[in-house]
């Protein structure tokens, strides 16, 4: 980095977490093991997870721009939850009937 360069080392995660009761949620935070950490175990965890813990992390993507990372998070959340556990999971895919295809999805379809 040059002398009065700016620079942003920061790295913006889209997340998708499985609540204790089984539903997803999906968030955006530029430091994903602390924001786990803390819908797992703080108050600072959003109200929807701090009453279905604990939470895995099944998905995350990572993006350099806070904006398209946002873009990203609201896309997702208005996805029906077939389509999220195809995104996590392309093989749910071949084992579901489906209406949603790979290219939806946006990941590969099978070899």
């Amino acid at each position: 980095m040059t002398k009065g360069a700016c620079y942003n080392s920061f790295m913006y995660s889209v997340y998708i977490l499985e609540c204790a009761d089984k539903s997803l949620y999906v968030g955006c935070t530029n430091n994903l093991e602390r924001r786990l950490l803390q819908h797992n175990n703080s108050k600072y965890g959003a109200h929807y997870t701090k009453i279905r813990r604990p939470v895995l992390l099944k998905y995350s993507e990572k993006f350099t721009n806070l904006k398209e990372a946002r873009e990203r998070e609201a896309e997702i959340k208005g996805w029906r939850r077939e389509k999220k556990l195809a995104l996590i999971e392309p093989s749910y895919l071949l084992k579901r009937p489906s209406k949603i295809s790979f290219k939806e999805v946006g990941v590969a379809g099978p070899m």
